[in-house]
């Protein structure tokens, strides 16, 4: 695991790319759908958004996506 990654991880700081999957999540699209919008494959949206999970300490995609609004990292 990189230092930046490890760093990321341990302060909860999200990345753009999460920040952005997870709008994607917050408008209601499901993971597949992520992958096909963003030309990602369907595991590497469900590692994004399991990453942003922990970071967000959240058990669920609905509730990382209210934690995020609350804190104002997505609209």
């Amino acid at each position: 695991m990189t230092q930046s990654l490890l760093q990321r991880l341990t302060t909860g700081e999200l990345t753009a790319r999460e920040r952005e999957i997870l709008s994607l999540v917050a408008s209601g699209l499901e993971s597949k759908e992520i992958a096909r919008e963003l030309f990602l494959s369907h595991d590497t949206v469900r590692t994004h958004v399991a990453h942003t999970l922990a970071k967000l300490g959240a058990r669920s995609r609905a509730q990382a996506v209210g934690i995020a609004v609350r804190r104002g990292l997505i609209d």
